[in-house]
Protein backbone atom coordinates (compact mmCIF):
# COMPACT_ATOMS: atom_id res chain seq x y z
CA UNK A 1 0.00 0.00 0.00
CA UNK A 2 1.53 3.37 -0.88
CA UNK A 3 0.48 6.57 0.52
CA UNK A 4 -1.63 7.76 -2.92
CA UNK A 5 -3.91 5.01 -1.85
CA UNK A 6 -4.46 6.26 2.02
CA UNK A 7 -6.62 9.43 2.30
CA UNK A 8 -5.04 12.10 3.62
CA UNK A 9 -4.25 11.37 6.73
CA UNK A 10 -1.95 14.50 7.45
CA UNK A 11 -5.42 16.34 7.75
CA UNK A 12 -7.47 16.58 11.07
CA UNK A 13 -11.01 16.04 11.17
CA UNK A 14 -13.44 18.24 14.00
CA UNK A 15 -13.26 14.67 15.60
CA UNK A 16 -9.59 14.41 15.47
CA UNK A 17 -9.23 18.21 17.09
CA UNK A 18 -11.78 16.83 19.91
CA UNK A 19 -9.44 13.61 20.75
CA UNK A 20 -6.47 15.93 20.66
CA UNK A 21 -8.38 18.37 23.26
CA UNK A 22 -9.47 15.70 25.41
CA UNK A 23 -5.91 14.13 25.53
CA UNK A 24 -4.26 17.39 26.41
CA UNK A 25 -6.74 17.81 28.93
CA UNK A 26 -5.93 14.50 30.32
CA UNK A 27 -2.19 15.18 30.95
CA UNK A 28 -1.79 15.80 34.32
CA UNK A 29 -3.93 12.18 35.24
CA UNK A 30 -1.40 10.17 32.59
CA UNK A 31 1.42 11.81 34.54
CA UNK A 32 0.57 11.56 37.86
CA UNK A 33 -0.50 7.42 37.86
CA UNK A 34 2.38 6.97 36.10
CA UNK A 35 4.32 8.12 38.88
CA UNK A 36 2.01 6.35 41.42
CA UNK A 37 2.84 3.06 39.60
CA UNK A 38 6.77 3.38 39.08
CA UNK A 39 6.83 3.71 43.25
CA UNK A 40 6.00 0.22 42.78
CA UNK A 41 9.60 -2.14 42.15
CA UNK A 42 8.05 -4.61 39.83
CA UNK A 43 11.24 -5.83 38.76
CA UNK A 44 10.47 -9.60 36.59
CA UNK A 45 11.42 -11.88 39.46
CA UNK A 46 9.71 -9.44 42.05
CA UNK A 47 6.54 -11.35 42.52
CA UNK A 48 5.35 -9.52 45.65
CA UNK A 49 5.41 -6.67 43.52
CA UNK A 50 4.11 -7.55 40.45
CA UNK A 51 1.00 -9.01 42.29
CA UNK A 52 1.14 -5.32 43.96
CA UNK A 53 0.81 -3.61 40.93
CA UNK A 54 -1.63 -5.14 38.73
CA UNK A 55 -4.89 -4.76 40.75
CA UNK A 56 -4.42 -1.13 40.62
CA UNK A 57 -3.65 -1.58 36.95
CA UNK A 58 -6.63 -3.43 35.94
CA UNK A 59 -8.83 -1.15 38.25
CA UNK A 60 -7.29 2.16 36.03
CA UNK A 61 -8.29 0.34 33.04
CA UNK A 62 -11.81 -0.19 34.26
CA UNK A 63 -12.47 3.40 33.01
CA UNK A 64 -13.02 1.65 29.62
CA UNK A 65 -16.09 0.56 28.40
CA UNK A 66 -14.61 -3.07 27.92
CA UNK A 67 -14.18 -6.36 30.22
CA UNK A 68 -11.15 -7.00 32.59
CA UNK A 69 -9.47 -10.41 33.30
CA UNK A 70 -6.56 -11.03 35.91
CA UNK A 71 -5.25 -14.24 34.52
CA UNK A 72 -2.72 -16.21 36.73
CA UNK A 73 0.09 -16.74 34.42
CA UNK A 74 1.27 -20.06 33.75
CA UNK A 75 4.73 -21.25 35.32
CA UNK A 76 7.67 -21.80 33.46
CA UNK A 77 11.33 -22.90 33.37
CA UNK A 78 14.20 -21.05 34.95
CA UNK A 79 17.52 -21.89 35.82
CA UNK A 80 18.86 -21.26 39.53
CA UNK A 81 21.88 -20.87 40.99
CA UNK A 82 22.63 -24.25 41.89
CA UNK A 83 22.05 -24.94 37.84
CA UNK A 84 19.00 -26.53 38.73
CA UNK A 85 15.56 -25.95 36.63
CA UNK A 86 13.05 -25.08 38.35
CA UNK A 87 9.20 -23.40 37.95
CA UNK A 88 8.94 -19.94 38.04
CA UNK A 89 5.16 -18.40 38.38
CA UNK A 90 5.21 -14.69 37.80
CA UNK A 91 2.79 -12.22 38.48
CA UNK A 92 -1.04 -11.70 36.87
CA UNK A 93 -1.31 -11.41 33.03
CA UNK A 94 -4.11 -8.68 32.49
CA UNK A 95 -6.48 -8.98 29.96
CA UNK A 96 -9.12 -6.27 28.45
CA UNK A 97 -11.34 -6.66 25.48
CA UNK A 98 -13.62 -4.87 23.99
CA UNK A 99 -15.92 -4.98 20.92
CA UNK A 100 -15.08 -8.15 19.65
CA UNK A 101 -17.82 -8.01 16.81
CA UNK A 102 -16.30 -4.32 15.57
CA UNK A 103 -15.52 -4.24 12.23
CA UNK A 104 -11.94 -2.89 12.89
CA UNK A 105 -9.86 -5.64 15.34
CA UNK A 106 -6.53 -3.66 17.28
CA UNK A 107 -4.33 -5.76 19.54
CA UNK A 108 -2.74 -3.39 22.05
CA UNK A 109 0.03 -4.56 24.46
CA UNK A 110 2.48 -4.09 26.89
CA UNK A 111 4.31 -4.86 30.67
CA UNK A 112 4.61 -3.92 33.46
CA UNK A 113 7.69 -5.38 35.17
CA UNK A 114 10.85 -3.59 34.76
CA UNK A 115 14.38 -4.73 34.65
CA UNK A 116 15.20 -3.52 38.48
CA UNK A 117 15.06 -5.95 41.35
CA UNK A 118 13.32 -5.37 44.46
CA UNK A 119 15.75 -2.65 46.10
CA UNK A 120 17.53 -1.34 43.21
CA UNK A 121 16.81 2.08 41.87
CA UNK A 122 13.53 3.66 43.89
CA UNK A 123 13.86 7.50 43.40
CA UNK A 124 11.69 9.89 41.25
CA UNK A 125 13.73 12.59 40.78
CA UNK A 126 13.38 16.07 38.95
CA UNK A 127 16.59 16.19 36.23
CA UNK A 128 15.01 19.58 35.05
CA UNK A 129 13.96 20.66 31.47
CA UNK A 130 10.84 18.77 31.68
CA UNK A 131 12.65 15.36 32.21
CA UNK A 132 12.21 13.18 35.52
CA UNK A 133 14.32 10.30 36.37
CA UNK A 134 12.83 6.99 37.94
CA UNK A 135 12.38 3.31 37.34
CA UNK A 136 10.08 2.49 34.38
CA UNK A 137 8.85 5.67 33.92
CA UNK A 138 9.29 5.46 30.36
CA UNK A 139 10.23 1.49 30.10
CA UNK A 140 7.06 1.42 30.31
CA UNK A 141 4.83 2.82 33.30
CA UNK A 142 4.19 5.90 30.93
CA UNK A 143 3.57 3.49 27.70
CA UNK A 144 0.79 1.96 29.80
CA UNK A 145 -0.54 5.75 30.64
CA UNK A 146 -0.73 7.05 27.41
CA UNK A 147 -1.95 3.59 26.20
CA UNK A 148 -5.36 4.41 28.33
CA UNK A 149 -4.97 7.71 28.22
CA UNK A 150 -5.52 7.36 24.46
CA UNK A 151 -7.82 4.69 24.57
CA UNK A 152 -10.51 6.98 27.37
CA UNK A 153 -10.45 9.78 24.73
CA UNK A 154 -11.31 7.78 21.56
CA UNK A 155 -13.91 5.96 23.67
CA UNK A 156 -15.25 9.37 24.90
CA UNK A 157 -16.02 9.89 21.06
CA UNK A 158 -18.78 8.97 18.24
CA UNK A 159 -16.51 6.11 16.41
CA UNK A 160 -15.85 3.58 19.40
CA UNK A 161 -18.57 1.55 18.12
CA UNK A 162 -16.22 0.79 14.83
CA UNK A 163 -12.99 -0.17 16.62
CA UNK A 164 -12.86 -3.13 19.01
CA UNK A 165 -9.01 -4.56 20.64
CA UNK A 166 -7.69 -7.23 23.08
CA UNK A 167 -4.85 -5.61 25.40
CA UNK A 168 -2.46 -7.84 26.80
CA UNK A 169 -0.44 -6.47 29.87
CA UNK A 170 2.04 -8.85 30.50
CA UNK A 171 4.52 -9.08 33.65
CA UNK A 172 7.26 -10.70 32.15
CA UNK A 173 8.36 -8.90 28.66
CA UNK A 174 11.93 -7.75 30.46
CA UNK A 175 12.69 -11.65 30.45
CA UNK A 176 10.70 -12.99 27.59
CA UNK A 177 7.28 -13.48 28.11
CA UNK A 178 7.59 -16.97 28.39
CA UNK A 179 4.59 -16.74 30.40
CA UNK A 180 3.00 -14.33 28.51
CA UNK A 181 3.67 -15.39 24.86
CA UNK A 182 0.93 -17.88 24.07
CA UNK A 183 -1.87 -15.49 25.57
CA UNK A 184 -0.07 -12.40 23.01
CA UNK A 185 -0.19 -14.89 20.21
CA UNK A 186 -3.80 -16.06 21.01
CA UNK A 187 -5.24 -12.30 21.37
CA UNK A 188 -3.09 -11.42 18.28
CA UNK A 189 -4.82 -14.58 16.14
CA UNK A 190 -8.66 -13.53 17.40
CA UNK A 191 -9.05 -11.57 14.60
CA UNK A 192 -6.87 -8.57 14.88
CA UNK A 193 -5.48 -6.40 12.00
CA UNK A 194 -3.33 -4.24 13.28
CA UNK A 195 -0.97 -4.25 16.26
CA UNK A 196 -0.01 -1.04 18.69
CA UNK A 197 2.61 -1.93 21.60
CA UNK A 198 3.66 0.66 24.11
CA UNK A 199 7.87 0.72 24.02
CA UNK A 200 9.33 3.87 24.47
CA UNK A 201 10.39 5.75 21.46
CA UNK A 202 13.83 6.05 20.96
CA UNK A 203 15.40 9.76 22.80
CA UNK A 204 15.36 10.87 19.31
CA UNK A 205 11.24 10.45 19.23
CA UNK A 206 12.34 8.02 16.49
CA UNK A 207 10.60 5.00 16.27
CA UNK A 208 11.42 1.53 15.62
CA UNK A 209 10.96 -0.50 12.19
CA UNK A 210 12.95 -3.53 11.52
CA UNK A 211 13.65 -6.00 14.77
CA UNK A 212 15.88 -8.66 15.31
CA UNK A 213 15.15 -11.97 17.00
CA UNK A 214 16.47 -12.71 20.04
CA UNK A 215 17.77 -15.73 21.98
CA UNK A 216 18.62 -16.19 26.07
CA UNK A 217 20.64 -19.28 26.77
CA UNK A 218 21.80 -21.42 30.13
CA UNK A 219 24.27 -23.36 29.78
CA UNK A 220 25.03 -25.95 32.95
CA UNK A 221 28.71 -27.25 32.88
CA UNK A 222 29.64 -29.80 35.89
CA UNK A 223 33.35 -30.70 36.72
CA UNK A 224 34.59 -32.49 39.78
CA UNK A 225 35.66 -30.61 43.05
CA UNK A 226 39.17 -31.45 44.67
CA UNK A 227 41.67 -29.60 47.01
CA UNK A 228 43.30 -27.14 44.84
CA UNK A 229 46.61 -27.79 46.25
CA UNK A 230 46.75 -31.15 47.74
CA UNK A 231 45.00 -32.65 44.87
CA UNK A 232 44.44 -30.54 42.25
CA UNK A 233 45.16 -32.52 39.24
CA UNK A 234 41.76 -35.24 40.49
CA UNK A 235 39.44 -31.90 39.76
CA UNK A 236 37.84 -30.90 36.59
CA UNK A 237 37.24 -27.32 36.93
CA UNK A 238 34.12 -26.68 35.62
CA UNK A 239 34.98 -22.42 35.49
CA UNK A 240 37.98 -23.34 33.41
CA UNK A 241 35.73 -25.16 30.80
CA UNK A 242 33.02 -22.90 30.88
CA UNK A 243 36.24 -19.62 30.85
CA UNK A 244 37.11 -21.25 26.97
CA UNK A 245 33.06 -21.73 26.21
CA UNK A 246 32.96 -17.61 27.03
CA UNK A 247 35.75 -16.98 25.03
CA UNK A 248 34.49 -19.06 21.95
CA UNK A 249 31.21 -17.69 22.35
CA UNK A 250 32.59 -14.10 22.15
CA UNK A 251 34.77 -14.67 18.77
CA UNK A 252 31.28 -15.59 17.61
CA UNK A 253 30.59 -12.01 16.95
CA UNK A 254 31.01 -10.37 13.32
CA UNK A 255 31.31 -13.81 11.93
CA UNK A 256 27.77 -13.15 10.29
CA UNK A 257 26.05 -10.28 9.27
CA UNK A 258 24.05 -8.92 11.76
CA UNK A 259 24.64 -11.76 14.29
CA UNK A 260 25.90 -10.93 18.09
CA UNK A 261 26.34 -12.57 21.21
CA UNK A 262 26.56 -11.30 24.77
CA UNK A 263 27.65 -13.16 28.08
CA UNK A 264 25.66 -11.85 30.50
CA UNK A 265 27.50 -13.56 33.82
CA UNK A 266 29.36 -16.44 35.02
CA UNK A 267 28.49 -17.95 38.29
CA UNK A 268 29.43 -20.92 40.07
CA UNK A 269 32.33 -22.14 41.90
CA UNK A 270 33.00 -20.90 45.34
CA UNK A 271 36.67 -20.82 47.52
CA UNK A 272 39.59 -20.54 45.95
CA UNK A 273 41.71 -23.98 47.34
CA UNK A 274 38.50 -25.79 45.91
CA UNK A 275 38.52 -26.49 41.93
CA UNK A 276 35.53 -25.78 41.00
CA UNK A 277 32.52 -28.53 39.96
CA UNK A 278 29.58 -26.05 38.77
CA UNK A 279 29.52 -23.40 36.57
CA UNK A 280 26.52 -21.55 34.64
CA UNK A 281 26.86 -19.47 31.40
CA UNK A 282 24.33 -17.31 30.41
CA UNK A 283 24.00 -15.18 27.26
CA UNK A 284 21.88 -13.74 24.70
CA UNK A 285 22.14 -13.39 20.93
CA UNK A 286 20.22 -11.74 18.33
CA UNK A 287 19.79 -12.33 14.37
CA UNK A 288 18.06 -10.97 11.85
CA UNK A 289 16.23 -13.16 10.42
CA UNK A 290 15.37 -17.15 10.36
CA UNK A 291 18.49 -18.14 8.80
CA UNK A 292 20.87 -16.18 10.76
CA UNK A 293 18.62 -17.44 13.72
CA UNK A 294 18.85 -21.32 12.84
CA UNK A 295 23.07 -20.53 12.45
CA UNK A 296 23.12 -19.10 15.49
CA UNK A 297 21.39 -21.83 17.40
CA UNK A 298 23.42 -24.73 15.49
CA UNK A 299 27.03 -22.81 16.42
CA UNK A 300 25.68 -22.36 20.14
CA UNK A 301 25.14 -26.27 20.11
CA UNK A 302 28.61 -26.94 18.85
CA UNK A 303 30.51 -24.92 21.04
CA UNK A 304 28.17 -26.84 24.08
CA UNK A 305 29.29 -30.33 22.35
CA UNK A 306 33.13 -29.03 22.62
CA UNK A 307 32.69 -27.76 25.94
CA UNK A 308 31.05 -31.28 27.08
CA UNK A 309 34.02 -33.34 25.49
CA UNK A 310 36.70 -32.05 27.64
CA UNK A 311 37.78 -34.16 30.32
CA UNK A 312 35.47 -34.82 33.38
CA UNK A 313 32.94 -32.40 32.02
CA UNK A 314 29.14 -33.09 31.87
CA UNK A 315 26.29 -30.51 31.30
CA UNK A 316 22.78 -29.40 29.48
CA UNK A 317 21.78 -26.51 27.72
CA UNK A 318 18.56 -24.57 27.98
CA UNK A 319 16.74 -21.74 26.07
CA UNK A 320 17.10 -20.65 22.45
CA UNK A 321 15.24 -18.16 20.04
CA UNK A 322 12.22 -17.27 21.68
CA UNK A 323 11.38 -14.11 19.83
CA UNK A 324 11.27 -14.58 16.13
CA UNK A 325 12.97 -11.68 13.82
CA UNK A 326 10.32 -8.92 13.04
CA UNK A 327 11.63 -7.58 9.51
CA UNK A 328 10.24 -4.79 7.36
CA UNK A 329 7.69 -6.38 5.12
CA UNK A 330 5.10 -4.53 2.80
CA UNK A 331 2.31 -4.44 5.26
CA UNK A 332 4.88 -3.30 7.82
CA UNK A 333 5.94 -0.85 5.68
CA UNK A 334 2.40 0.31 4.89
CA UNK A 335 1.70 0.95 8.82
CA UNK A 336 4.74 2.83 9.33
CA UNK A 337 3.42 5.03 6.42
CA UNK A 338 0.44 5.62 7.62
CA UNK A 339 1.80 6.59 11.39
CA UNK A 340 4.26 8.57 9.88
CA UNK A 341 1.29 10.47 7.93
CA UNK A 342 -0.68 10.74 11.14
CA UNK A 343 1.75 12.15 13.05
CA UNK A 344 2.42 15.18 10.97
CA UNK A 345 -1.03 16.43 11.65
CA UNK A 346 0.20 16.99 14.98
CA UNK A 347 3.54 18.46 13.74
CA UNK A 348 5.38 15.17 14.42
CA UNK A 349 8.51 14.62 12.24
CA UNK A 350 8.79 10.64 12.50
CA UNK A 351 11.47 8.45 11.12
CA UNK A 352 11.29 4.62 11.52
CA UNK A 353 14.67 3.07 12.58
CA UNK A 354 16.11 -0.46 12.72
CA UNK A 355 17.06 -1.95 16.14
CA UNK A 356 18.55 -4.99 17.71
CA UNK A 357 16.34 -4.31 20.01
CA UNK A 358 13.23 -6.75 20.87
CA UNK A 359 10.00 -6.48 22.48
CA UNK A 360 6.25 -7.91 22.26
CA UNK A 361 6.13 -6.45 18.52
CA UNK A 362 7.90 -9.32 17.63
CA UNK A 363 5.65 -11.84 18.49
CA UNK A 364 2.36 -10.24 17.68
CA UNK A 365 3.98 -10.01 14.27
CA UNK A 366 4.74 -13.80 14.53
CA UNK A 367 1.47 -14.47 14.73
CA UNK A 368 0.41 -12.52 11.74
CA UNK A 369 -0.19 -9.20 12.35
CA UNK A 370 1.14 -5.86 11.43
CA UNK A 371 2.32 -4.00 14.25
CA UNK A 372 3.78 -0.76 15.50
CA UNK A 373 5.77 -1.07 18.84
CA UNK A 374 7.33 2.04 19.97
CA UNK A 375 3.66 4.37 20.45
CA UNK A 376 5.16 4.73 24.05
CA UNK A 377 6.68 7.93 25.85
CA UNK A 378 9.78 9.39 25.17
CA UNK A 379 12.48 9.07 27.42
CA UNK A 380 16.00 7.55 27.20
CA UNK A 381 18.77 5.53 29.40
CA UNK A 382 16.32 2.83 29.68
CA UNK A 383 17.51 -0.31 31.45
CA UNK A 384 20.00 1.79 33.65
CA UNK A 385 19.42 3.86 36.66
CA UNK A 386 19.63 6.88 34.35
CA UNK A 387 16.34 6.43 33.17
CA UNK A 388 13.87 9.29 32.43
CA UNK A 389 11.08 10.40 30.78
CA UNK A 390 10.23 13.41 29.04
CA UNK A 391 7.22 14.49 30.59
CA UNK A 392 5.68 17.17 27.74
CA UNK A 393 6.16 13.68 25.63
CA UNK A 394 2.93 12.47 27.38
CA UNK A 395 0.48 14.70 25.76
CA UNK A 396 2.25 14.35 22.36
CA UNK A 397 2.73 10.29 22.43
CA UNK A 398 -0.81 9.82 23.16
CA UNK A 399 -2.49 12.13 20.78
CA UNK A 400 -0.78 10.50 17.84
CA UNK A 401 -2.42 6.62 19.38
CA UNK A 402 -5.47 8.42 19.85
CA UNK A 403 -5.57 9.70 16.12
CA UNK A 404 -4.31 6.06 14.88
CA UNK A 405 -7.84 4.71 16.59
CA UNK A 406 -9.90 7.33 14.72
CA UNK A 407 -8.29 6.68 11.39
CA UNK A 408 -8.04 2.91 11.89
CA UNK A 409 -12.07 3.44 13.05
CA UNK A 410 -13.65 5.93 10.09
CA UNK A 411 -11.37 3.57 7.61
CA UNK A 412 -8.41 6.20 6.73
CA UNK A 413 -6.28 4.11 7.81
CA UNK A 414 -7.35 0.80 6.11
CA UNK A 415 -6.55 -1.86 8.78
CA UNK A 416 -7.75 -4.78 6.63
CA UNK A 417 -5.96 -3.98 3.36
CA UNK A 418 -2.59 -3.46 5.77
CA UNK A 419 -3.24 -6.89 7.30
CA UNK A 420 -3.88 -8.31 3.69
CA UNK A 421 -0.14 -7.77 3.14
CA UNK A 422 0.88 -9.76 5.59
CA UNK A 423 -0.24 -12.89 3.67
Amino acid sequence: MKPRDMADLTLKTSEDEAICERIADAEERMQSRTLDWARINTGSWNRAGLDALAPKLADAFSALDADIKLDASQPFEKVNAKGEAEDFETGPIIRVSSRPDAPVQVIMSGHYDTVFPEGTFTDIKDLGDGRLNGPGLADMKGGLSIMLGALEAFEAGPLKDKLGYQIVISPDEEIGNFASAPVLKQAAQSGAMIGMTYEPCMETGAMSGGRKGSAVFDVVLHGRSSHAGRAKEEGRSAIEAAAHMVVDLEALNNRREGVSFNVGAIEGGGPVNIVPDLAIVRFGARAPDADAAQWATWEVERIFREAKARDGISGHLHGGFYRPPKPRNEAQQALFTAVAETGRAIDLALEFVDTGGVCEGNNIFAAGVPNVDTLGVMGGRIHSNEEYVVMSSFVQRASLSGLLLNRLADGRIDARKIKALME
